[in-house]
């Protein structure tokens, strides 16, 4: 009798381990998928605030066109100075400070990098930089506000969750494109450079949660529509090399640049760049600004409206539009204003497209249009298989699989010749060089 009782009291401590091991499996996997869920909405908000601030600056510089050389420069001005006073570490796209965030192993130091208060930061300014004309992106932004969003719903878990970082910056690609299988590779190629076994279920299903969230506020729908371009022959397999060269050298200039002033440039001029910050800032929005008085050409604001035109109309509305996209995207990524360069990206290398289209009339004007924005997005970001699933999901053309994925490798290698390291992760040394910094 006594051995029966034993054997029961064993029993019920063997049960009640496994149901608090249960709680605690369902309690982190809850988390994720809360977490995702507040991403998604997240990325809707900013993606509605980000379109009516770009619509209303365009319907301005319409009524008014040299109106930008007064407001781009003081807006710019204004945003770093607010950037700098209240939201410190919240410059430029945000991809850099999650990589550099999911590194450090202090919680300070990161909360330093992702938290609330500079999600809201985020949003406000990257808002404020379109409002004002800035060529800037929301989907590298919305990577940071997903990041400090899963890292404070983390801490209502008793127990580090090491992934919610990675979690909360891939839902963000996938919630701002619309596309969950990019977020996942984003995760993996970009953000971790490995695929962690341990947390991959958790993180795709934060992302799930993310993009169900998305879809549930905004429809289903695909970033550039859909396309139905395609490349045959010889011609068409020249384009992809063209486009894949072009987009690499230009891609890897772009991101050279930014490395450089990022670091701090030597002599009198990073002295003062380093002196005057808001002055500087000043300097770039006038770039900008001068940059959109050439007849024809919109390069304020994200460019998601100049690139799906191109692709849907088959017309480019000026040869200039690329590379003064480019222009105008190199001062705002290194005035020091809060904004991405995804969307920016996509639209200089649908320009360069369109330009390399004119001297192959032969082929598809689309698919060399589609074929430029993955090869300079590659160049750029220097992770080849992330940028042909955005592309690919974005456009939902499926018969470019194979060319799109060889003009990103090559994008991708042409890039290295130029600029030796990713774009992202050679900036977020920055922040791993001093994160205490407050």
């Amino acid at each position: 009798m006594q051995l029966a009782r034993r054997m029961r009291f064993r029993l019920s401590d063997h049960e009640s381990r496994r149901v608090k091991v249960e709680i605690a499996i369902w309690s982190r996997r809850s988390l994720f998928i809360l977490g995702g869920i507040v991403v998604g909405a997240a990325a809707v908000g900013m993606a509605v605030l980000a379109d009516v601030a770009q619509h209303a600056f365009h319907a301005l510089a319409v009524r008014w066109p040299r109106a930008p050389l007064a407001i781009t420069p003081v807006g710019f001005a204004l945003a770093v100075y607010v950037t700098r006073r209240f939201f410190r570490n919240s410059e430029g796209s945000g991809i850099p400070q999650a990589i550099a965030a999911r590194q450090l192993a202090d919680q300070a130091a990161r909360a330093r990098l992702v938290s609330i208060r500079l999600a809201i930061g985020k949003v406000l300014v990257t808002v404020f930089g379109l409002l004002c004309g800035a060529s800037a992106g929301r989907e590298g932004p919305t990577v940071q506000v997903g990041a400090s969003v899963m890292f404070a719903v983390g801490k209502l878990s008793p127990r580090r969750q090491p992934g919610l970082i990675l979690a909360g910056a891939s839902a963000g690609v996938a919630a701002a494109f619309n596309t969950p299988l990019a977020g996942i590779v984003f995760g993996i190629e970009e953000m971790s450079r490995s695929f962690e076994a341990r947390a991959s279920g958790l993180i795709i299903a934060g992302i799930i949660a993310a993009g169900l969230a998305s879809r549930s506020l905004v429809g289903e729908y695909t970033y550039f529509g859909t396309s139905s371009a395609t490349i045959q022959g010889g011609l068409g397999w020249l384009a992809v090399l063209i486009c894949g060269v072009a987009g690499g050298v230009f891609g890897g200039v772009f991101s050279r640049i930014l490395i450089e002033v990022g670091r701090g440039l030597p002599g009198t001029a990073g002295r003062a760049i380093r002196r005057y910050p808001v002055g500087f800032a000043a300097i770039c929005g006038l770039g900008v600004a001068l940059c959109g008085l050439v007849p024809g050409v919109t390069v304020y604001g994200t460019g998601y409206d100049q690139a799906r035109a191109m692709l849907e109309s088959g017309v480019l509305t000026s040869p200039w539009f690329g590379i003064l996209k480019l222009v105008a995207t190199i001062f705002t990524s290194i005035s020091g204003i809060p904004g991405g360069i995804f969307s920016p990206s996509l639209a200089v290398g649908a320009g360069i497209g369109a330009n390399i289209a004119a001297f192959l009339p032969g082929v598809s004007f689309s698919a060399i249009v589609i074929l430029g924005m993955v090869s300079y997005f590659a160049g750029v970001v220097q992770a080849p298989i992330t940028a042909f699933t955005i592309v690919t999901e974005m456009t939902n053309d499926h018969t470019m699989v194979v060319p799109l994925m060889t003009a990103a490798l090559i994008g991708h290698a042409v890039s290295r010749l130029v600029c030796h390291e990713g774009v992202y992760h050679a900036l977020s040394k920055n922040y791993l060089r001093s994160p205490a910094r407050p």
